[in-house]
């Protein structure tokens, strides 16, 4: 922040050297009906304001970085974690569409997920056009693929499907 800025919000928050704990107590009380206001940057003065208060312009920047990193981590986190979920997807796709007597060496392990789509080319949901509902179900993980028979079952009726419905078991 310049010093305009700092300026201002000492303006606009006055009273805060009398009784420090008091005014932190205060700015952070005045943060929260501007958050029930829809008022995000006052809110943010005010805590800024009141972090100032309690350690300076030093409190400030390493709260600011701080919150920079977390964001920038959950931001990677929720990249990887994405990427890992899609090839999770493919792989157990790509093995539920093998013959059971296949050995591992035969796999062909550079599956890309137009094989996957071409191997899902006989099921119900492939044949009436609806392809992405199985790649969508099995990714975000509500399904799984039966390793048995191929078929897309939801996690709910994983039992039902291994007792009554599964065609190779």
């Amino acid at each position: 922040m310049d010093c305009s800025n700092s300026d201002m919000m000492e303006a606009e928050f006055p009273s805060i050297r009398a009784g420090e704990g008091d005014s932190v107590r205060h700015l952070l009380t005045l943060a929260r009906q501007f958050i029930n206001q829809r008022k995000p940057s006052q809110a943010l003065q005010a805590v800024v304001m009141a972090m100032k208060t309690q350690g300076g312009d030093a409190a400030v920047f390493q709260s600011l970085h701080r919150a920079r990193e977390l964001y920038r981590t959950r931001l990677q986190e929720t990249a990887d974690v994405d990427q890992l979920a899609s090839l999770f997807a493919e792989c157990a796709i790509a093995e539920a569409q093998q013959p059971l007597n296949l050995e591992p060496t035969e796999i062909n392990n550079n599956m890309s997920s137009s094989s996957v789509v071409e191997g899902h080319a006989n099921s119900i949901l492939a044949e009436t056009g609806r392809m992405q509902v199985v790649m969508d179900a099995f990714s975000d993980g509500s399904s799984f693929i039966c390793l048995q028979c191929g078929g897309l079952v939801s996690n709910h009726r994983k039992d039902e499907h291994y007792a009554y419905w599964c065609a190779h078991i």
